[in-house]
């Protein structure tokens, strides 16, 4: 696998494997549809090779139970109540995806249910849905004549959502899951994009992030950090990457694409100082805010492209981990890096 990568001379210490082989993800995210056209309301995966068509899922094997207990559970009363899906031909309906992550050692369990702003029932959608069809203007604009504009009260303070959001709270509390509901959330999200993301989001239950355990520290994760998607198998990975870099007191550790922090933590107590580096401001807080979560008062995470933010730390590093995006490492930053000569490097690569 390495050959043609780096040069033969190398030694190969074999592969290290999860712990566990079935129930490893820390983090699902589920669409809403159906699965073929005018069906029934599905909640699941994308049927491989199409972009439209889910097909639920009922038993997933890579995720702990409970996952299957809250997709059953909330595609049930949304299929009983009848709400529309987002159709994104036309980019109107409710539901969108479901966000599920459960810290493998704590059990804490987040729910993030993510709609657009058109809250409806399945009829109002399709009288919409005929009368754009109708028209051969791709680009339609919502009037008094329009069903879904006219009839629906699209505000957040519409009484039919919020009954059915409580519902959907009560649902899930009622569920005989093994971990804890920590939060279940609202995303409302009524940009284009077929992805997660929140343009608002609201707390309907408990708060918006679990905690989990790593090597004996402990990460707060949000809906949207980043974090490692097999929790166990992080362990194997970071206790590794410790073993590599070793004891290091008094040393300054550089953590170049920091992300949240995770590897600089675990390395911290071991080292001098750690000195992370990470270009999404989100991340950066959040890793300010594990490291004082974990009494961790040397350590530094700093905002910006690694490039740049390397000309303004004055401290040089005696070890560096590199741990960058699929892409890798730029060439400009890579040069400044190798500058530094230190004796040994750990990368941490996703694509070598």
């Amino acid at each position: 696998m390495l050959d043609g990568v780096i040069s033969s001379d190398y030694e190969f210490e074999g592969i290290l494997g999860s712990p566990m082989e079935w129930e490893t993800r820390n983090k699902m995210e589920f669409s809403f549809g159906n699965a073929y056209k005018d069906g029934p309301l599905t909640l699941g995966l994308h049927k491989r090779g199409h972009f439209h068509d889910i097909l639920n899922i009922n038993d997933c094997k890579i995720v702990h139970p409970d996952y299957n207990l809250i997709l059953d559970s909330i595609r049930k009363l949304f299929q009983q109540e009848k709400i529309s899906f987002y159709h994104k031909s036309v980019h109107r309906g409710y539901l969108r995806h479901l966000l599920i992550r459960r810290a493998s050692k704590t059990g804490e369990i987040l729910v993030a249910l993510e709609t657009s702003g058109d809250f409806g029932k399945e009829t109002d959608l399709e009288a919409a849905v005929e009368v754009r069809c109708k028209d051969p203007d791709p680009i339609f604009l919502a009037s008094d004549d329009d069903p879904l504009a006219s009839g629906l009260d699209n505000t957040r303070e519409g009484e039919e959502e919020r009954v059915l959001l409580a519902k959907m709270v009560e649902e899930l509390q009622k569920l005989p899951l093994e971990g804890e509901l920590a939060g279940i959330l609202h995303l409302i999200n009524d940009e284009v994009a077929d992805d997660v993301r929140a343009q608002r989001q609201e707390i309907l239950f408990g708060r918006d992030y679990i905690v989990e355990e790593l090597l004996g520290l402990s990460f707060q994760i949000s809906p949207f950090s980043f974090f490692q998607t097999n929790t166990l198998g992080a362990e194997v990975l970071y206790q590794k990457i410790r073993e590599y870099v070793g004891e290091k007191e008094g040393k300054t550790v550089y953590d170049l694409y920091s992300g949240t922090g995770t590897i600089g933590q675990i390395l911290a107590p071991a080292a001098g100082k750690v000195i992370g580096i990470e270009i999404v401001e989100e991340a950066v807080q959040a890793a300010r805010k594990n490291a004082e979560r974990n009494g961790l008062h040397n350590t530094i995470f700093l905002a910006g492209d690694v490039f740049q933010v390397l000309d303004d730390v004055r401290e040089k590093p005696d070890f560096i981990v590199l741990d960058p995006p699929r892409d890798g490492v730029s060439p400009k930053a890579l040069k400044k890096i190798l500058d530094y000569q230190v004796e040994n490097v750990v990368y941490v690569a996703c694509k070598p």
